[in-house]
């Protein structure tokens, strides 16, 4: 499992503008008649709405909040990253597709290796060209508007071409990230055009910022189609760009976007209390990790528990243990290795788990199980954490729910910017170290193949097969505990979205028990180390999910209550 100081880094990073202090809220907008919208950012989903308004339809409206979100949340998420997409009907169909980025042709287990065979360290991989893959999802967009879109390919670039064009409000959380001591959103002239004042300073918040290269490429690509982004003068300056600063030979080339395709996966679908909990699969560990989490977790009544009981939250960390050293051993792009996707996920498995889940006292160890197709010849590898991602949910008049989850990884990806937009680092979720004790790591480099994530877009049906919730959340490995957090207040204790997914965060890494500042689950740290948990850190954390959940007035978009502040556009 990866070490405690790198998910404590991952929270040092991703707090960044989120606080939580109460504040006003902002105005939700308007939802057509049974459609919802749920994003980071209001004005990307106002663009959805709009979208769903003109008839369009969940698959349209979730493209045209990416597209949005490209211009109003460059920090986290956009075209020049990749993301997954769940789709799911009211008639219990599910089908999935994997936008993730892939490294180039050229790179290989050494990609990250200095001459002498040692891991680069992470700071002079990730501001180069080293570290970017081949963004995914506009590939994924077009895929899913081909599968199931009913509005014009055009009409979702509107929103997003008017953004870019006419301006939007600087508002604290991007403010917050351009501030940043360590961003990279400052690191190339054109990231500094866009985002700073004369003095250099980040625009401030309030102020209109403007981004006419941005709304020129999406223009472009509206009237050209999908294939301009990958084989046109989008693709070039991409291509270009990449080049330019990548050290060494070996860099992405021309026939790498040319050749990239978005991949349509087999969902991951497992059932808690009865509801059935459907997610994306390898490269994603997210699906995975949630259906393990919740699987691992039936046996125990939690509602009768309740909602404020330390071994209440000391199960959820023991689940949380034995599902993510499933996940650093086993998941990786099923297209390079054998991941044990069913055996994770099935039933007698999970119940085998459960059964090394005491209420009274923690696990000494948390090991890796065996599950049934497993291949014991690979090792677990380290990655860095992704921090630059974004969800949102969406669902249509009919009832069709769509779960997208976007990244750019780190916050401003690579900070390399081309054609208005900038680019991600994802290939530095791969491990650094090739192999451990002479056995390959399986998230290791390799040329064409996708990196690990722990992006977790899910949908869930309820006992009677209905639509019920879509659900996914940012914070790189966060987002699965997240998303089981949030899934467990709707279902077990039964509480409205918004207050599911502001309950009280906490997560294990190693041997440290990770809880957030300032809430009342913190009070409860003394209880939780008499039940074995006595290395105990309690911080302030940033989290940011997005969700929507039907109840019997219709369905009710939520966002984390700690965005409200970050959001706001008045200083």
């Amino acid at each position: 499992m990866r070490p405690a100081r790198v998910i404590l880094a991952a929270f040092a990073l991703f707090a960044g503008g989120c606080q939580s202090a109460p504040v006003a809220r902002p105005a939700a907008p308007a939802a057509p008649a049974g459609g919802a919208v749920s994003a980071a950012d209001p004005r990307a989903a106002e663009a959805g709405l709009a979208i769903l308004a003109q008839g369009g339809s969940a698959t349209d409206a979730a493209i045209a909040v990416m597209l949005a979100l490209t211009v109003v949340e460059p920090q986290s998420s956009g075209i020049g990253g990749g993301g997954f997409l769940v789709h799911a009907t009211p008639d219990g169909a599910v089908h999935t597709i994997d936008g993730r980025e892939t490294a180039p042709a050229a790179a290989g287990p050494d990609w990250f290796l200095t001459p002498d065979g040692a891991p680069r360290p992470y700071a002079e991989v990730v501001g180069t060209g080293l570290s970017v893959g081949v963004p995914g999802n506009i590939a994924l967009a077009a895929e899913a508007h081909r599968r199931s879109g009913r509005l014009p390919w055009r009409a979702l670039f509107a929103p997003a071409i008017a953004l870019a064009r006419d301006g939007f409000v600087m508002n604290r959380r991007l403010h917050a990230s351009l501030s940043d001591a360590g961003t990279r959103s400052n690191s190339t002239a054109a990231g500094r055009a866009l985002y700073r004042d004369a003095r250099g300073a980040p625009v401030a918040v309030g102020a209109r910022v403007r981004n006419p290269a941005l709304a020129r490429t999406l223009e472009r690509l509206s009237r050209q189609g999908p294939a301009e982004f990958y084989r046109g003068a989008t693709a070039a300056g991409i291509v270009a760009t990449v080049r330019a600063a990548t050290p060494g030979e070996r860099s992405m080339t021309a026939s790498d976007l040319a050749t990239y395709r978005a991949a349509r996966r087999a969902p991951v679908c497992g059932t808690y209390r009865a509801y059935r909990i459907c997610g994306m699969g390898p490269p994603s560990s997210g699906g995975i990790a949630v259906v393990q989490i919740l699987g691992q977790l039936e046996r125990f009544d939690l509602r009768g528990l309740g909602v404020r009981n330390p071994v209440t939250w000391h199960l959820f960390t023991e689940s949380q243990r034995l599902a993510y050293a499933d996940r650093e051993l086993y998941v990786a792009d099923s297209d390079f290795v054998a991941v044990p996707v069913a055996g994770l996920i099935a039933p007698d498995y999970l119940a085998r788990r459960a059964a090394l889940i005491a209420p009274d006292r923690r696990m000494p160890q948390a090991p890796a199980g065996q599950p049934a197709g497993a291949v014991t010849s690979v090792r677990a590898g380290h990655a860095a954490p992704e921090h630059g991602t974004s969800h949102f949910a969406v669902v249509d008049a009919g009832g069709t729910m769509v779960s997208y989850t976007s990244t750019i990884e780190a916050a401003f990806g690579s900070g390399l910017v081309t054609n208005g937009f900038f680019l991600n680092n994802e290939l530095t979720d791969f491990s650094f170290a090739p192999e451990r004790d002479g056995v390959p790591v399986a998230n290791r480099v390799e040329g064409g193949k996708r990196p690990r994530s722990s992006m977790a877009p899910m949908v869930i049906y309820d006992p009677a097969g209905e639509p019920f919730m879509v659900i996914g959340a940012a914070g790189g490995p966060t987002i699965p505990v997240q998303t089981a957090r949030a899934i467990i207040g709707v279902i077990d204790f039964q509480l409205p979205a918004r207050e599911a997914l502001g309950l009280p965060f906490l997560m294990t890494s190693g041997d440290t028990l990770l809880v957030e500042q300032g809430t009342w689950l913190a009070e409860l740290v003394p209880a939780l180390q008499r039940l074995g948990h006595s290395r105990t850190v309690v911080r302030d954390v940033g989290l940011k999910a997005n969700a929507l959940v039907r109840s019997s007035e219709g369905w009710v978009a939520a966002s984390d209550p700690r965005l409200d502040q970050a959001l706001a556009t008045t200083p």
